[in-house]
């Protein structure tokens, strides 16, 4: 699962990533799904877990979204107007990619400083051969 902040909201500082990673993750687990891991940059985070038989992504997402926007909110007075962007990505990844994918998002910081989170995004949506339209990928 992937989600981006809105473009009108604070990044999320270097220093709250690890505590809002992990609140998300709990979040992730509260839902009944298994959080595998969490990781991302100070505009985006990606989540690796495994889905419930009883969950659908989208109550998943609209969960963590909407809590942890609250929850960011409430810990630091610079995050009073944070918001997630409306839309996110949900891929599923096959166990042989699963520990690929673990350092992916670890690694997550490194990564950015090549490649844009816009470019990311597109490819994964070619990787997985989704069909998007430009005006409405990347607006709030």
């Amino acid at each position: 699962m992937i989600f981006h902040i809105k473009t009108t909201s604070p990044h999320i500082c270097e220093d709250d990533l690890v505590r809002i990673h992990a609140y998300i993750g709990q979040l992730v687990n509260t839902t009944g799904c298994s959080v595998i891991q969490t990781g991302g940059t100070g505009d985006h985070v990606h989540v690796l877990f495994l889905l419930s038989k009883n969950e659908s992504i989208s109550h998943v997402v609209e969960e963590v979204k909407r809590n942890s926007s609250r929850w960011i909110k409430s810990i630091n007075a610079r995050y009073e107007r944070f918001e997630w962007q409306g839309g996110y990505g949900a891929f599923s990844v096959s166990q042989s990619v699963v520990s690929k994918t673990l350092e992916y998002i670890k690694n997550q910081k490194t990564h950015h400083e090549k490649h844009s989170f816009q470019d990311e995004y597109i490819g994964f949506l070619k990787l997985y051969g989704i069909s998007y339209d430009d005006r409405y990928v990347f607006t709030d």
